[in-house]
């Protein structure tokens, strides 16, 4: 009884860390173009220690409502070589709607568009408002989720209990390890994926 009880814990260690390990993707090259027609390649993020990168949604009012908390971090860790971006892979939103959005809400990181959803797909994005902590030079996602728990569906507390972004960045900039199964899914709009 002791040796099926251990083995089935066993079984359960292997399978939570399969499923960690299938949840961090990776960060496939990439050339799109941002709201203003610049265009950014994985190549010219190479020498930051990493990339924060967020899914924006155009009329989304979570990826809204987190903008000032993202704003926060990146401000936080500006002396640290951690780039931050944005990308939006919704069909419906096209470079003029994303730039609207970025001039009407006052968004100035890069918004990628990720046409054809490249991003999207090889990182296995379902919602916006959800950051990615990632290297640069060897392309792993080291983090995947929410900023912190201020939001969720329908609600919004006015301070954070856990600040998971910048817990992955202490964590990653320290030379450690995130564990993923700590961390919560994000709260955030739909995005669609289609196959091609």
């Amino acid at each position: 009884m002791l040796k099926q009880t251990l083995l089935g814990l066993a079984l359960v260690a292997i399978s939570a860390t399969s499923l960690a390990d299938e949840w961090l993707k990776s960060l496939p090259d990439f050339e799109l173009q941002d709201q203003n027609g610049v265009a950014h390649t994985l190549d010219q993020y190479r020498d930051n220690e990493f990339i924060v990168m967020y899914v924006q949604g155009v009329g989304c009012p979570i990826a809204r409502i987190a903008l000032p908390q993202y704003r926060e971090v990146r401000d936080l860790y500006a002396d640290q070589n951690v780039e931050f971006l944005m990308f939006n892979a919704n069909i419906q939103d096209d470079v003029k709607r994303i730039n609207r959005e970025a001039t009407e809400f006052g968004i100035e990181f890069p918004i990628l568009k990720d046409e054809g959803q490249v991003l999207a797909k090889a990182l296995g994005v379902e919602r916006t408002a959800e950051v990615f902590v990632i290297n640069p030079k060897t392309q792993e996602v080291l983090f995947r989720g929410p900023i912190n728990d201020q939001l969720g569906y329908e609600t919004q507390r006015n301070e954070a209990d856990d600040e998971y972004l910048k817990d992955a960045l202490n964590t990653v900039l320290a030379g450690g390890t995130i564990d993923m199964q700590e961390v919560p899914d994000s709260k955030g709009c739909l995005v669609a994926i289609f196959d091609t």
